[in-house]
């Protein structure tokens, strides 16, 4: 049971504007813990507050559809709360959440950083950080599209696809090369797809472009779905791939800023 101090009555609060909206978010957060309507008493005693202050701050949230009342008396999140949720989802960009991580991946390794998402059987680059220490790389220019088979990132979408799919991709597109270390056969394919699988991380290894590697990560939104790869490309001759779980710990800051709580890359040989 819980031992906070009830708050005194109203007529001895203070008109302070900021301690009702502290009240109000206080009500809202004990309601989210809460999967059953909850009833007023309940809901005065686990936030401390006087059931007639609760009675009053529910009531004024439940004017505004930010709490529901049912006819017997009991309180639960209301559905304004899901309409600006979805609000807030429709406006979050992928871009500008990922950039902040993606300029941290790149000051601790002196790499260039890449977002990449899918459109049909190739992944677009649509953002990048330069390394400034090397040429930019046609494939990796902003805009710019590679097989999903031939990039790091394109691999972590096949795997998400599923075997099936994967055959049908190898079917669909013959698994042309980009260069003589791409990957060409449906059975070599499936061979680096279970080591994606198993390590939640992928590689590129001089296969979209010779003299240049890539590390890949997935970044999830708030349902769960593979929305996008973060990648770090090197020259060849700089590839280090001890940065794999710098990459993946990258990712994974990224998936919880898009509102992802889910467990985060399950099975991965760390």
């Amino acid at each position: 049971m819980s031992t906070r101090k009830i708050d005194e009555a109203p007529a001895a609060e203070a008109k302070n504007p900021i301690q009702v909206i502290e009240r109000m978010m206080k009500l809202l957060d004990t309601l989210s813990m809460h999967p059953d309507p909850v009833p007023l008493k309940q809901l005065a005693l686990e936030t401390g507050l006087h059931p007639s202050t609760a009675h009053r701050i529910l009531g004024a949230m439940t004017q505004s559809g930010f709490v529901d009342r049912s006819d017997n008396g009991v309180y639960r999140l209301g559905i304004r709360l899901l309409e600006l949720g979805s609000l807030v989802k429709s406006r979050i960009s992928l871009r500008e959440t990922a950039m902040p991580a993606m300029l941290k991946l790149h000051a601790a390794t002196g790499e260039s950083v890449n977002l990449g998402i899918r459109a049909g059987d190739e992944i677009v680059y649509v953002e990048r950080t330069s390394s400034g220490r090397s040429s930019v790389r046609v494939v990796h220019i902003v805009g710019a599209r590679a097989p999903l088979h031939t990039t790091a990132t394109g691999k972590l979408f096949l795997v998400e696809d599923g075997n099936d799919k994967v055959r049908d991709y190898a079917r669909r597109t013959g698994l042309p090369p980009s260069t003589p270390e791409s990957i060409t056969t449906l059975p070599g394919l499936e061979k680096e797809l279970d080591k994606v699988r198993r390590h939640a991380v992928a590689f590129d290894l001089d296969e979209v472009e010779a003299g240049v590697r890539c590390i890949a990560a997935g970044i999830r939104d708030d349902s769960g779905e593979l929305v996008a790869g973060l990648s770090l490309s090197t020259p060849s001759e700089r590839f280090n791939p001890d940065w794999a779980p710098l990459v993946r710990d990258t990712a994974d800051e990224i998936s919880r800023a898009l509102g992802y709580i889910g467990k985060l890359h399950p099975g991965a040989l760390r």
